[in-house]
Parts: C-alpha cells; sequence; structure tokens
C-alpha cells in the first residue's frame, strides 16, 4: 500500500474527517501515501475523479448518484464506503432580504414553514410591485444546497423555478456574491456563511437541520471500478477517516482539529470560525447573536459516518421532483446502491448487524415521512414539483 493516492477536496468544514485523516498522520498508519489537492468547483472534483487524476475525492452525495446514473454528465458509477458529514448547510440571506421576511413572519422565526411562507408573501409584493425576483445561490444542480433550497420554499408555495432565480457559485465565492449584491441570499456548507455574517454582509436564516434533521451531506467517493480492483486500499482509507471522525468529535480535540483546518492550503479561514462550527455554536446575525445546535453538523457521532441508502434514495427523490431524472425501480436501485454501508462495515470489521448506524429517516419538517418503497406516492403529495409525467 505504498502507491501515492491523490484525493480532491473543497475548503468546506465537512471534509474535516479526510483533512485530519491525512495531517493527522491516520492515513500514513494505514500504510497510504495521500496527497490531498484543494479545488474550487464541484465539477472540477466531478470531473477529475471521474477520468481517474483523482484516485477519491470529498464529494456532493448527489453528485455521487447522478454520476452514477449518468445525468448531467458522462455515466461513471461511483461507490460511497463512508459519509463525511450529516447536515452542516445554512440558508443565508441578505440584511434587507432578511428585514422583509421578518416583516411578513406570523410565527416563529427559526421554523422554516413561517419563513417559507413569509418569502412567498415577500415574492408576491415584488412581483406586484414589478421588482425583480430575487436570486438564491446554491453550489451545483446536483448539490444537497440546491434541494434543501428548493424543500424549504416550495413547502410555502414558491416555485423556485418561476418566482426566484438559482444560480451556481462555487462555495468560496458566496460571501463576496452577497455582498455586491449579486444574490440575495445562498445555501452553502460552513464556514462560507459565517464568513458572510461575521463580515456584516448575512444573516444564518436556517440550519439545514431545521429543514431536515438528518440530511446526508458529502462522501467520500471513489470510481467503483477503482474500489473493486482496491479493496484493500478503500479499507484503508475507510479505517483512516472513521479514526479521524471520532478524534474529531472528542471536545478536547476541537482547538488543534481547527488548526489543522485553518491552514492556507486547506480551508484558510480563521480558527475561531471553524472551532464554533464544530461546536455547534454560531453567530448568526452581524450584531452577534448566537444561536446552538448540537445537530448543526455531525461527523462522527449518530451514526454518521456509515452510508444510508435511505438517503440516497431520497436525494434521488429530489432529482426526480424537480425534473432531473425520470422515477425507474432500477435507477432507484442505483442510487441507493451509490451508498456502501458493506463496504464501511467490512472495513471496520463489523459483521452481523446490518442495521448499524443507519437511521433509515431524514426527518424533513413538511411532506409525509419519506418512503422508498413508496416513491410515487411521496413524490405525487407535493404541489410544486417539476417531475416529468
Amino acid at each position: 500500500m505504498t502507491k501515492p493516492l491523490h484525493i480532491g477536496f473543497i475548503p468546506l468544514i465537512d471534509a474535516a474527517a479526510l483533512i485530519v485523516a491525512v495531517d493527522k498522520g491516520f492515513t500514513a498508519a494505514e500504510g497510504l501515501d495521500v496527497t490531498l489537492v484543494r479545488e474550487v468547483s464541484w465539477s472540477n472534483v466531478r470531473d477529475k475523479l471521474n477520468i481517474g487524476l483523482f484516485d477519491a475525492a470529498h464529494l456532493l452525495a448527489p453528485v455521487a448518484i447522478a454520476s452514477s446514473l449518468g445525468l448531467g454528465h458522462v455515466k461513471v458509477p461511483i461507490a460511497a464506503p463512508f459519509n463525511l458529514s450529516l447536515n452542516g448547510n445554512a440558508i443565508t440571506v441578505s440584511p434587507a432580504l432578511h428585514a422583509a421576511i421578518m416583516a411578513e413572519i406570523d410565527g416563529d422565526r427559526f421554523d422554516p414553514m413561517a419563513t417559507a411562507l413569509a418569502l412567498a408573501r415577500v415574492v408576491a409584493a415584488r412581483r406586484r410591485s414589478g421588482a425583480e425576483p430575487l436570486t438564491f445561490g446554491m453550489t451545483f444542480p446536483f448539490s444537497t444546497h440546491n434541494y434543501q433550497l428548493r424543500f424549504w420554499m416550495a413547502a410555502g408555495g414558491v416555485d423556485p423555478d418561476e418566482d426566484i432565480r438559482l444560480v451556481v457559485l462555487p462555495p468560496p465565492y458566496m460571501a463576496d456574491s452577497i455582498a455586491s449584491g449579486q444574490v440575495d441570499a445562498f445555501c452553502v456548507g460552513a464556514p462560507w456563511n459565517s464568513i458572510a455574517v461575521d463580515r456584516g454582509v448575512g444573516l444564518i436564516l436556517h440550519f439545514v437541520s431545521d429543514i431536515l434533521v438528518r440530511a446526508a451531506e458529502k462522501v467520500l467517493a471513489v470510481r467503483q471500478s477503482w474500489s473493486e480492483k482496491n479493496p484493500e486500499l478503500v479499507a484503508a482509507l475507510v479505517r483512516a477517516a472513521f479514526r479521524a471522525a471520532e478524534f474529531i468529535e472528542q471536545p478536547q480535540n476541537r482547538t488543534e482539529v481547527a488548526s489543522i483546518l485553518a491552514q492556507p492550503e486547506r480551508i484558510g479561514v480563521e480558527a475561531d470560525v471553524i472551532r464554533r462550527t464544530l461546536d455547534g455554536r454560531l453567530k448568526i446575525s452581524p450584531d452577534g447573536t448566537i444561536r446552538e445546535s448540537s445537530r448543526y453538523l455531525l461527523v462522527g457521532r449518530e451514526g454518521a459516518p456509515r452510508p444510508d441508502p435511505v438517503q440516497a434514495a431520497w436525494l434521488y427523490a429530489q432529482m426526480v421532483r424537480w425534473g432531473q431524472a425520470a422515477i425507474s425501480p432500477e435507477a432507484l436501485a442505483i442510487a441507493m446502491g451509490v451508498f456502501r454501508p458493506d463496504l464501511y462495515d467490512a472495513a471496520l470489521g463489523i459483521r452481523g448487524q446490518t442495521d448499524r448506524g443507519a437511521v433509515g429517516s431524514v426527518g424533513a419538517f413538511a411532506g409525509p415521512a419519506f418512503d422508498p418503497v413508496d416513491m410515487a406516492g411521496y413524490l405525487a403529495s407535493f404541489k410544486v414539483s417539476r417531475r416529468v409525467p
């Protein structure tokens, strides 16, 4: 196991288990020689993984599924043997949009249904006045950020394809884009929501854990063909990432972890911002208001590292709902097969507990409970949809 491995990542805190695994020597302890390569966009990471320039990658969970289904790009089957994070995203809005939503809200400002309904009233008022549609930034068409924004606003009656504009922006560019007025809001992973708040150009409206209790976010992704040829390397990567995830979750290690992630060649932001994120204690407005949530970002606890195929099924359902994919049992099976708890269990020596760590529920704030067995029934329950008949 001395072959050099190149692994791509985006500067986000949910790459922590991968970065810590390398920088703390956990990969070396497994006999791996890993070079991490920082990228700026998800298309770069996807393409370099698909053509073999990367052996593995920190990847958006929906991108792994879309690649396996051949959606939006060439078809390259992907295996995800380790879940790098659950949750971790937030919706940040400009001060002007925050004020407009708060002026229209009826209820708790942290209730996503109350804010979605308020957003619908803001959108309607802008339409009546002839104002331009609001612009929301997200990181990729096949992204949790896209689906989480859509799920939230559609619950309040806002059609994300008709009533607002959705644009793609790389995560590190989000704060600059809201500061310049190019976008009115965005959904992105940490630390870029906090950077906008610290700069005084945005307020965090929601943690994604307000919208979905458990949402698979980033995965450690490898090409399926590569995983079949290199099972020992895959297992070693899983063990190193698992050890790192456990290390990150120990409170006494958080200062060291924040320092590792803050390095310019890693995430490259202040360690204090990273520490706040890891602790689930975020400043949500420029006036210093703090909000705490134990579910803001899950890396190594509550079964987060073990891939859950039900989460993959929910992401596929969003692709169908928004017209990116047709519904079929075959496609559902492929999507669920991207998440590989079997590889995870084999790497860690887990036997006889096939459901270990898998909760099998996303816990959405609106709509029926998700059931992958009745995908059509689930999707039929939503009034706002782009599903292809």
